[in-house]
């Protein structure tokens, strides 16, 4: 009986992401016609509201093509493989209801995200092409530089929270929100998830004028939905992650919703007013601004505790 509630549970979190991720898309097209001075889609539907389901059904039945000369089986499965990582990930949510026991979730979160390196790595490299190569690549590098800096500042509140459990976020943001004390902390995280996403102003694997849209430019029709499919699920994984950390959200609130849904406006703002980054400023903002903000956090989290044991015990 645990099993088949277990496995409902699955299927309806699936099916629930995959709506948020149709109606994000949605969203992104009405805001940037809007930032742009023009209507968005407003055809399908009820003022365009069935505008996605039209082109999945779109994307979904066009034909598929492959380059000839590409490694076929690698090529096929790294957008199936990106998307079913990207809804693993959501496993992690910290439910009360006890779903899932994710003791050691914030680990669970790390893992997922670094082997989502090698789907876009595999892409690029399977589809037999110099430029699909390079974005690849490109986008491998970004991707594990800002990790590096995600991972540290995880690991500053782990330090101050004693706990891997990312329902003991909720727990100890009753009073305050860790974003008010450590605001610095939640622009560089906000900033890393941009990268870690492929979002404006990061999108060099995507740089259309340099690369020809980066990794997946051998991609089409339900391949290429898959993978975009995968990006959007991991932005609303990030708004909910922010929502958690930052905002000490509870997720059977109607607060949650209404933090993830500004979260996840703000990637789409930030898409509509930034332009691209010059690409040899990328490392720099990597490694010489957001490793040493969170490098000092996480010490000065580190002596925080360690002073706040010794003053108890």
């Amino acid at each position: 009986m645990d099993y088949i509630l277990l496995l409902i549970g699955s299927l309806l979190l699936v099916i629930c992401v995959m709506v948020g991720v149709a109606f994000l898309t949605l969203l992104e097209r009405k805001v940037l016609g809007y930032i742009q001075i023009r209507k968005g889609p407003n055809k399908v539907g009820f003022m365009g509201l069935l505008q996605p389901f039209s082109d999945a059904v779109k994307l979904f039945t066009k034909e598929q093509t492959y380059p000839l000369l590409s490694n076929y089986i690698f090529y096929y499965f790294s957008p199936i493989f990106s998307l079913f990582l990207s809804l693993l990930i959501w496993m992690c949510l910290p439910y009360l209801i006890k779903l899932y026991s994710f003791n050691l979730g914030v680990l669970f979160f790390l893992c997922i995200t670094s082997l989502g390196v090698y789907t876009v790595m595999v892409a690029g490299w399977s589809s037999n092409s110099n430029y699909a190569l390079l974005g690849g690549l490109r986008a491998v590098a970004q991707t594990i530089s800002y990790e590096v800096s995600l991972a540290l500042i995880l690991l500053s509140f782990i330090f101050l929270i004693g706990n891997y459990n990312f329902l003991n976020f909720y727990l100890y943001q009753s009073y305050i929100w860790f974003f008010v004390f450590c605001f610095p902390l939640g622009l560089v995280w906000f900033a890393s998830c941009l990268a870690e996403t492929n979002r404006t102003p990061f999108d060099f694997a995507e740089g259309e004028s340099e690369l020809v849209s980066g990794f997946n430019v051998e991609y089409s029709s339900g391949s290429f939905a898959l993978i975009f499919l995968a990006e959007y699920s991991s932005i609303l994984f990030m708004s909910m992650l922010f929502s958690v950390i930052f905002l000490g959200s509870d997720i059977y609130s109607i607060m949650f919703f209404f933090k993830l849904s500004i979260i996840s406006f703000l990637f789409i703002w930030v898409r509509g007013t930034l332009p691209r980054f010059r690409y040899d400023k990328l490392m720099y903002l990597a490694w010489k601004s957001f490793l040493p903000m969170s490098l000092n956090y996480l010490f000065f989290f580190i002596g925080l505790k360690i002073m706040i044991l010794s003053i108890l015990f």
